[in-house]
């Protein structure tokens, strides 16, 4: 572990290094804590739900359990990911309610695990991203590049989804009636 001296005079230990698991989404390169992310699954046929936003694709079954597709594109008000060669989908452990659930996250490539310090995490900036700022924990430094870290809590709020998907379907639900 490194040390580092505090105002004090004495010592503190610093955080270790966080890992993330970065993806391209577009151009832009994005990461979410290894913590939350439990495995990686290529991009296979999904069941379509009638009446949801974009940004829900679908569901698939993961050995028995039926697990939500979100496209994050069409989450962070993107047109929908075009399925390609190395589009992949990221399973991760989500709360909701204070209970977890599995989200499947339709990316277009993962690239690798890598490790940011907190003194090369910088607040979520201004402008400059198409992602929400309310989405984004934080920039991660890498060299020469920086990394979008996601706030799955946020981003990714299952609540927040499921409200979306209710409002979705009394729009088109009031749109047939009249």
């Amino acid at each position: 572990m490194i040390k580092q001296a505090t105002g004090s005079g004495t010592p503190a230990v610093a955080a270790a290094p966080a890992q993330y698991l970065t993806f391209w989404l577009g151009e832009e390169v994005l990461g979410m804590d290894i913590r939350t992310v439990r495995e990686i699954i290529q991009c296979g046929p999904m069941a379509t739900l009638p009446l949801m936003p974009q940004f829900l694709r679908g569901v698939i079954n993961l050995r028995g359990a039926v697990v939500p597709v979100i496209d994050l594109n069409a989450r962070f008000g993107r047109p929908v990911t075009k399925v390609g060669k190395k589009s992949c989908i990221v399973i991760f452990d989500a709360m909701r309610g204070g209970e977890r659930a599995e989200l499947g996250l339709l990316v277009d490539a993962v690239s690798e695990v890598i490790k940011i310090g907190a003194d090369h995490i910088e607040a979520p900036p201004d402008f400059g991203t198409t992602v929400r700022r309310d989405f984004i924990r934080g920039i991660g430094k890498v060299g020469q590049r920086f990394v979008i870290l996601l706030d799955p809590d946020r981003a990714l709020d299952v609540q927040e989804m499921a409200d979306l998907c209710e409002s979705a379907q009394q729009t088109l639900a009031t749109a047939t009636v009249r």
